[in-house]
């Protein structure tokens, strides 16, 4: 009582592998975390949940587009995840800035109204990133770093609404 278990299925998307894999490992992976979740009688309208997207293996020749990861994300989510959950906060999991933003916002725009849950964003590179960049360890640098802090934190919560631009 009085815990909310955080939840963080992660398949890395480190290798050469296709998106194909990714979506295949990615199920079976979420299949298996809510088959336990369940004999452990875990109340999952209390969970946090911190998926992976279904993306392409970092060193895969082929990437996949925004809207193939939006679509193979959802019909990973509705094939495993419960409708109890409340959300998916996704994991930026060594995706670029951008793509993890419009990746979010695609789903969002795309499938949004029709999920169950609410997808929005748990990144910590994706948002760290480009603020640490403009910071370089300078005092001086402070007030650039802050922006670009702010710059993506709008940017994802704007994807959060199928909003970002």
């Amino acid at each position: 009582s009085d815990i909310v278990p955080i939840v963080e299925p992660e398949v890395l998307m480190d290798g050469i592998h296709s998106i194909d894999i990714c979506h295949e490992v990615s199920e079976k992976t979420f299949s298996k975390v809510f088959e336990e979740l369940e004999k452990q009688r875990v109340y999952l309208g209390g969970i946090v949940l911190k998926p992976n997207m279904i993306v392409s293996g970092i060193g895969c020749s082929e990437q996949a587009d925004i809207e193939e990861v939006a679509d193979r994300t959802v019909a990973c989510l509705k094939a495993t995840v419960p409708a109890d959950v409340p959300g998916c906060a996704f994991l930026s999991g060594g995706q670029s800035n951008e793509n993890a933003t419009a990746h979010l916002n695609k789903m969002n725009i795309k499938h949004g109204d029709s999920l169950p849950w609410n997808l929005t964003f748990s990144y910590g590179r994706a948002l760290q990133a480009a603020p640490l960049k403009a910071w370089s360890g300078k005092p001086e640098n402070l007030s650039n770093a802050q922006a670009a802090l702010l710059e993506r934190a709008a940017a994802n919560g704007a994807a959060t609404l199928g909003a970002y631009h």
